[in-house]
């Protein structure tokens, strides 16, 4: 599947993510994870690093669950309740992709998530290749 990553001239360099992903296939739009298990136990109440690492399991999980991998996000949107947040959560991504692949990313701080205990959400879109 050929997947481009596009940074076009003008734009600012991009650290972390790709300014646009331009892939054939049909969309998928996963709802945003949080730091629950499987059991819906939050995972590292206070603790932005494991609760950003048991969100990436869960991306993970949703993605094997549609046939899919990591490599098939092309966008994701991350909700944190806190700037601070920010190079965990960057890390964290920094495992799973790297530089020249990032999807298209959106970061937002808000006030809070659904419960006063979620530090971080995080959206994919993700790109499934054509069936032959």
């Amino acid at each position: 599947m050929s997947t481009a990553y596009i940074d076009p001239p003008g734009l600012a360099p991009s650290p972390g993510y790709t300014h646009a992903v331009v892939r054939r296939g049909t969309p998928v739009f996963v709802t945003g994870q949080i730091a629950l298990d499987e059991h819906g136990v939050l995972v590292g109440r206070g603790d932005i690093a494991a609760q950003v690492a048991q969100v990436w399991r869960n991306i993970a999980l949703a993605c094997a669950g549609l046939d899919a991998t990591l490599a098939d996000i092309v966008k994701i949107t991350t909700y944190t309740t806190s700037r601070m947040h920010l190079e965990a959560i960057g890390a964290e991504r920094r495992k799973h992709f790297t530089a020249g692949s990032f999807p298209a990313s959106t970061f937002l701080v808000v006030s809070e998530l659904a419960s006063p205990d979620y530090l971080v959400e995080i959206e994919p879109i993700l790109i499934l290749p054509e069936k032959p």
